[in-house]
């Protein structure tokens, strides 16, 4: 069994993939790291290559044709690690938004504490993120004290993409059935992983938006995750 990988989905993320590789690879516990990208115009995909020389034990690539969204890029991944016998499967983003160094607080809350699934959680002790704008601070913290409204998940930061799952969370959620492609993605990741009664946590972080490279973030996206989420919720009460 392999211990801890951290995937990183990339979409033209040319200005930051060396350095976030570096900064996990720098930590005192060793993560290996499966970079997902999607065809990326920019070439991150080169970049990748060129320091799998150097990593050549750590650093994995997974490339696909097109850009089909960031649930169905992570889905991807976590079948490349479940495959692979990784025991502790990890969500981050490429563009420093998440401090490498809080990785890990989000393993030791699953491997020594007990949790199943740890969220980095921007949300669960007040409102930690630097360089939002108050209008995207206020969407979000509102879209989280939506989804936690409807669903009745005890989780502050619903959103959030700075996860880390223990293997038998997602053997047991099923993958293949999870529908939501954009940020909602990780609002259903969270429910499924709830509705199988797995142990959830949050760990405090500090959010910093990026100063490199294009957020992908977009009204579709907001939609689905706001109009999807009473979709779901009835669906999970039909189905019991």
């Amino acid at each position: 069994m392999k211990d801890a990988i951290v995937i990183i989905p990339t979409y033209n993320e040319i200005e930051n993939i060396e350095a976030i590789i570096r900064a996990v690879f720098s930590q005192e516990k060793v993560f290996h790291i499966l970079v997902v990208d999607d065809n990326s115009p920019d070439l991150t995909s080169l970049k990748v290559k060129a320091l799998q020389e150097e990593f050549k034990e750590q650093l994995f690539l997974l490339e696909r044709k097109n850009k089909t969204g960031l649930g169905t890029a992570y889905i991807d991944g976590f079948k490349w690690c479940l495959d692979l016998s990784y025991e502790y499967i990890f969500e981050m983003d490429a563009d420093f938004s998440h401090n490498p160094d809080d990785l890990i607080k989000l393993y030791n809350a699953c491997a020594i504490n007990g949790a199943d699934v740890s969220i980095g959680s921007r949300y669960v002790n007040g409102v930690n993120v630097v360089n939002w704008p108050m209008s995207r601070v206020l969407l979000s913290y509102f879209a989280s004290k939506y989804v936690r409204l409807i669903t009745r998940m005890k989780v502050h930061d619903t959103t959030a993409g700075f996860v880390c799952y223990k293997r038998q969370v997602l053997e047991k959620i099923q993958l293949e059935k999870i529908k939501f492609v954009g940020y909602a993605f990780q609002i259903e990741m969270k429910f499924k992983a709830y509705l199988k009664q797995f142990k959830i946590v949050e760990v405090p972080v500090i959010f910093t938006d990026r100063t490199k490279g294009k957020s992908k973030m977009s009204g579709s996206i907001i939609s689905e995750a706001i109009f999807g989420v009473v979709n779901m919720k009835l669906k999970s009460l039909f189905s019991k």
